[in-house]
């Protein structure tokens, strides 16, 4: 009888110090998203009529496709993407420390240490860009910096296609000419 008044009287205690706070419970948030799918060391291939187009590298990749207006792909921890030619040759490189890709709108926005080569050794660097996949076109209102073989040129804002073979800045803030022996 004992033995059933101690296992009483603890559960009493135990519930009644189970009380939850309505205020408490209030501020809990409501509409957290969570990614659907979350893949590590991620490689994604894009093709057309079989044949490469897009090789996209990530860390980390988060997926959410539940309870938002348009599914989004997270890449937190860097994307590195490979864009090829019609003969599946390389023809541009793009990376970044951090990527979010709109899945209806065929967007990606990358920021963070972002760099983008062209098959010349033509080197973008700056901390954000955002890369159409509709129009195949890249561009940026940030800072930026362009390394050639016979220039660096900086200046503020930039678009061009997604291989980074032609290119416009819209306010050039300066050039540096490079020494070139071979000239």
């Amino acid at each position: 009888m004992r033995h059933h008044l101690v296992i009483f009287l603890l559960s009493v205690l135990a519930l009644g110090s189970c009380t939850n706070d309505l205020q408490d419970v209030m501020k809990l948030p409501k509409n957290k998203l969570s990614p659907t799918q979350i893949g590590d060391s991620v490689t994604m291939l894009y093709t057309d009529s079989s044949q490469l187009k897009i090789m996209l590298k990530a860390n980390r990749m988060l997926m959410f496709q539940k309870n938002v207006s348009e599914p989004f792909t997270i890449l937190p921890k860097g994307v590195y993407v490979t864009f090829f030619d019609e003969h599946e040759k390389v023809s541009a490189t793009l990376k970044a420390d951090y990527g979010v890709r709109y899945d209806l709108s065929k967007r990606m926005e990358v920021k963070y240490a972002v760099e983008v080569v062209n098959r010349n050794g033509e080197k973008l660097e700056t901390e954000k860009l955002v890369w159409n996949e509709l129009t195949k076109k890249i561009y940026t209102d940030a800072f930026v910096k362009i390394t050639t073989k016979k220039q660096i040129i900086m200046g503020q804002g930039m678009e061009s296609n997604q291989d980074f073979s032609k290119y416009q800045l819209k306010k050039v803030t300066g050039t540096i000419q490079l020494q070139n022996d071979e000239l």
